[in-house]
C-alpha cells in the first residue's frame, strides 16, 4: 500500500505546498550552496537555468525543481528527475554533495529521487539535525544503511526505496520515537529485523518489501497506530505476524515462507481493506469470515494449502473488487456473492476442489489427500473417508506406511477427545446497571455492550472505513449544496452512497499537537453506539497532513434522518403537518429507549448528555433517534465533553452518587421533551418548564375536561383519558427528580402507550 499512500505522489504534493518565500532575498551563502548542488548533479535540465541573479525563494516551482525558503533559510528542496534516469558519473562524490547540503542548517524536508546518485550513504547524514522528510528514493546508494540515520531524531518519514541497499536492518532505528513513515521496499537488505522495530510506536507505514530478509518479523503489537505493512517478496516466516492494531488498512505478506494458519485476531481487523498472503505456505482451515471484513476490498490468498468447504450461502462484503481463491484445497461450492461481475468485482478460483464450476478443478479425491500429505488433520464427521484413503496408501507403502497411519489415527483420536474434554468459554455477561465496582483499567478496556441490548441494534448497517475518496464522491466533491451546516472547527455535510443510501457526514478539524490515542479511543467507543433510537455511526475516515502524516481531518458518517427533528413536527408544524398523540408516544418511547442503552446498554454508562427536543431526530418512518451524545467527537471540537468519558483511565470510576445524579439529570431533559410533546410549544427555559408544568400538576387535580386546556389543541380528542393522565404523572415525577430510573421511566412510557 505504499503505492495507495502515494510516497511519489506525496513528494510531488509536497513540492507545491508552497511557492511563497517569506524573506526577501536569501542569504549569498545559502544561494552559493545551491549553486554548488547545481555543479555536482548538472540533472535535471531545470537546475541549468540557475545563476548568481536567481532569486531561489521565488522562482516558480516545477514537477523537477522547487525551492522553499523561510525568512533567510532554505526549509525545502525537492530535485526530481526522470524515472530510470542512468548513475551519474563515477566522478560524482556523494561526500562532496552532502557536505554542501549540510550548510543547507535549517532544512526540514529533502527529496533527491530519481537522479542516478551513487555510491555508499554519508555518515555525515547525521549532521541533517533539522530533517523531518528525507526521500531519496530511485537512486544507485548501495552498501549498508549508517546507523548515523538514527540521530534525526526530528525524522518523521524516511523513504529508500529503489536503491541497492544491503546488509540489515539498522537496530538503531527505534530511536527515532516520532517515524511514522519508513519505506525501504526494492532494496537488497537481508538478515532478521531487529526487536527495536516494535518500539516505533507512532509508525503509520512500514514497507520493506522486495528485499532479503528472513526470520520471524518481531512483535509489533505495541505499534497501535500501524495502518500499512507491507512484507511482500522475502523470505520471513514461518508465524504470522504478532499484530496489535486493529487500525490496519492494508496487510501484504505476499510471496514469503509463513506456513501457520491465520490468526483469529484478524477477523476483528474492522478497517482492513487490503489482505494478500498468497504464495506463501500457509495451512489450516481457510476463514470465510474474511470476506466479510466492514471495509475488506481486496483478498488474496493464491497458491497456499487453505481447506475448508465453502458454501453458496456464505456472505461477503459487497464492495470486494477481488478475491482470489486459486490453487488451495477448498471444497464445497462457491459462494453466491462472489459469482462473476465484469463491472465491479474480479473473482478467481480455479485449482480448488469445487463443485459446479467452470474452471478448472480438481476432484474432492485431490485436496483431502493432499490436506493429509502436509499433516493437516481432518474434520470428524469426514475421518472415516479419509481413514480408507490412508489405509489404501499404507498397504502399498508397507510397514513404513502402516507406522505412518497409526501416527495420524492416534494424533486424530487425541485431537478429537480434546476438543470434547475443552468446554466453550462462558459468555461475558454485563448487569445492564452496572456503573461502580470496576478499576479505571476495565473502564480503559470496556465498551462492552450487554447482552439484553444488542437487541435494539438490529437493522443497523455495519460500521465500516471509508475512504476519502467514498467521501468526496458521496458529496460531490464537498459542493456547497451539500453542506447542512458549519461551526469554528467542523461541518456537517449530506451525502449519497453509491449505493443510493443517504448519509450525514461531519468533517472535524484536528490539530497537530491532538493525542491520535485519544481520538481513537473515541473511535473505539463511537463505533459501539449502536441502537436503533440513536442516530449511530456507520463508520469515519482519515485525512492527512502531507508534511507529517498526522491527521488534519476526521469524517464521521452517520445515519441520515430525513425528516427533521422531533420540534419541526410537534410545535412547529412542518409542512403544515403534525405527529399524532400516538406517534408522539411512540417517539417519547423512542428516546426513553435510546437514553436508557446510554446508561445501561453499554459498560460504562455514558451520561449527561444534555438533550434538547432539537437533538431528536426521526428517520424515514418517523422513528425517533438520538443525535447528541456525551462524546467529544460528536459535538462542536470537543464541546459537551463530560467528565465521565474524558476521565477513563485516568480516575477511578464515579461514585454511585454521582452516577444517580447524572442518570436523573438525562431523566429530567427527557420528561422537559414529553413536557414539550403534551403542551405543542416551545420550551427553552427552566421558567417556562416550571409554568407549563404547574399546570399540568393543577389540571391533574381539577375537573375531567381541564386538562384539555393544557394540551396541544392539534392532538385533543386523539388520546385516552388513562394514557394522558399517565404521561402527566411521568411529568411530575420527572420534575422533581424523585428515585426514577430510565428503565421505570422506559416503562411508564409504554403504559401510557398501553392506554392509547
Amino acid at each position: 500500500m505504499t503505492a495507495s499512500l502515494g510516497h511519489a505522489r506525496l513528494v510531488l504534493l509536497l513540492m507545491f505546498t508552497s511557492s511563497i518565500c517569506y524573506s526577501d532575498q536569501l542569504s549569498s551563502s545559502q544561494a552559493q550552496n545551491l549553486l554548488r548542488i547545481q555543479g555536482l548533479l548538472n540533472y535535471p535540465s531545470e537546475l541549468s537555468s540557475w545563476n548568481n541573479n536567481t532569486d531561489f525563494c521565488n522562482t516558480e516551482p516545477t514537477p523537477s525543481v522547487t525551492v522553499i525558503c523561510y525568512e533567510d533559510s532554505i526549509t525545502q528542496l525537492h530535485i526530481i528527475g526522470e524515472r530510470g534516469a542512468p548513475p551519474l558519473p563515477r566522478n560524482f562524490s556523494i561526500e562532496s554533495f552532502l557536505t554542501t547540503l549540510v550548510r543547507l542548517p535549517n532544512i526540514k524536508v529533502l527529496t533527491l529521487v530519481s537522479l542516478g546518485m551513487r555510491g555508499q550513504l554519508p555518515s555525515k547524514i547525521s549532521r541533517l539535525g533539522s530533517l523531518e522528510i528525507l526521500n531519496i528514493s530511485s537512486n544507485f546508494f548501495h552498501g549498508a544503511i549508517p546507523q548515523e540515520v538514527s540521530s534525526l531524531r526530528n525524522l518523521r518519514t524516511l523513504i529508500l526505496d529503489e536503491n541497492l541497499f544491503q546488509d540489515r536492518v539498522p537496530d538503531g532505528i527505534s530511536k527515532l520515537s516520532l517515524l511514522a513513515v519508513l519505506s525501504v521496499r526494492k532494496n537488497k537488505l537481508n538478515g532478521s529485523l531487529p526487536e527495536s522495530l516494535g518500539k516505533l510506536e507512532n509508525l503509520r507505514v512500514l514497507d520493506l518489501s522486495h528485499n532479503k530478509l528472513s526470520g520471524e518479523v518481531p512483535d509489533i503489537r505495541s505499534l497501535r497506530h500501524l495502518q500499512v505493512l507491507e512484507l511482500e517478496d522475502n523470505l520471513l516466516g514461518p508465524q504470522f505476524p504478532n499484530i496489535g492494531s486493529n487500525t490496519l488498512v492494508t496487510l501484504i505478506l505476499r510471496k514469503n515462507k509463513f506456513m501457520s494458519g491465520i490468526p483469529e485476531k484478524v477477523n476483528t481487523f474492522n478497517h482492513l481493506q487490503r489482505l494478500d498472503i498468497s504464495f506463501n505456505r500457509f495451512i489450516g482451515r481457510f476463514q470465510s469470515s474474511l470476506l466479510s471484513l466492514p471495509s475488506i476490498t481486496y483478498l488474496n490468498i493464491e497458491g497456499n494449502k487453505f481447506t475448508g468447504m465453502l458454501s453458496e450461502t456464505m456472505s461477503c462484503n459487497p464492495q470486494l473488487e477481488l478475491v482470489d481463491l486459486t490453487a488451495n484445497l477448498l471444497t464445497g461450492r462457491l459462494p453466491s456473492c462472489l459469482h462473476y461481475e465484469p463491472k465491479t468485482r474480479i473473482v478467481s478460483y480455479a485449482r480448488n476442489c469445487l463443485v459446479g464450476e467452470d474452471e478448472s478443478q480438481h476432484p474432492v479425491s485431490f485436496c483431502r489427500n493432499e490436506a493429509l500429505a502436509v499433516g493437516i488433520v481432518p474434520d470428524h464427521h469426514k475421518s472415516k473417508q479419509h481413514s480408507k484413503t490412508a489405509l489404501a496408501l499404507s498397504m502399498s507403502a508397507g510397514i513404513v506406511g502402516v507406522t505412518i497411519v497409526a501416527v495420524i489415527v492416534f494424533l486424530t483420536v487425541r485431537r478429537v477427545h480434546t476438543k470434547r474434554m475443552v468446554k466453550s468459554p462462558s459468555t461475558r455477561l454485563i448487569q445492564e446497571n452496572a456503573s461502580v465496582g470496576y478499576t479505571s483499567k476495565f473502564l480503559q478496556d470496556a465498551r462492552y455492550i450487554s447482552q439484553a441490548m444488542k437487541l435494539g441494534a438490529l437493522g443497523v448497517p455495519a460500521y465500516r472505513n471509508f475512504s476519502l475518496k467514498d467521501i468526496e464522491d458521496a458529496t460531490n466533491n464537498f459542493d456547497t449544496s451539500t453542506l447542512l451546516s458549519e461551526g469554528s472547527y467542523n461541518q456537517m455535510y449530506k451525502g449519497e452512497l453509491r449505493d443510493g443510501s443517504l448519509i450525514a457526514i461531519r468533517c472535524h478539524h484536528m490539530n497537530r499537537r491532538d493525542n491520535s490515542q485519544s481520538y481513537m479511543n473515541h473511535l473505539e467507543i463511537l463505533s459501539k453506539l449502536r441502537h436503533q433510537h440513536l442516530v449511530s455511526a456507520l463508520g469515519h475516515c482519515f485525512d492527512y497532513h502531507l508534511d507529517d502524516s498526522s491527521v488534519s481531518r476526521i469524517f464521521l458518517v452517520f445515519e441520515y434522518a430525513p425528516n427533521g427533528t422531533l420540534r419541526d413536527w410537534i410545535s412547529e408544524r412542518r409542512d403544515n403537518q403534525m405527529l399524532t398523540w400516538s406517534q408522539r408516544i411512540a417517539a417519547a418511547i423512542g428516546v426513553a429507549k435510546g437514553i436508557q442503552f446510554l446508561h445501561s446498554g453499554i459498560v460504562p454508562g455514558v451520561f449527561s448528555n444534555k438533550l434538547k427536543i432539537t437533538d431528536i431526530l426521526l428517520d424515514l418512518n418517523l422513528v425517533a433517534k438520538i443525535s447528541s451524545h456525551n462524546l467529544p467527537l460528536l459535538t462542536e471540537y470537543v464541546g459537551k465533553v463530560g467528565s465521565q468519558i474524558s476521565s477513563i483511565g485516568s480516575k477511578e470510576v464515579d461514585s454511585t452518587a454521582r452516577i444517580a445524579s447524572q442518570e436523573k439529570s438525562d431523566i429530567y431533559d427527557v420528561g422537559v421533551i414529553l413536557l414539550e410533546i403534551i403542551v405543542g410549544k416551545h420550551i427553552n427555559e427552566n421558567d417556562e418548564v416550571d409554568i407549563f408544568r404547574h399546570q399540568l400538576e393543577a389540571s391533574t387535580t381539577a375537573a375531567i375536561a381541564a386538562p384539555n386546556c393544557v394540551v396541544d389543541p392539534g392532538v385533543q380528542d386523539s388520546y385516552g383519558d388513562e394514557s394522558l393522565k399517565t404521561v402527566m404523572q411521568i411529568c411530575s415525577r420527572v420534575a422533581i427528580l424523585s428515585k426514577y430510573s430510565t428503565s421505570t421511566f422506559t416503562n411508564d412510557c409504554l403504559i401510557a402507550a398501553d392506554f392509547r
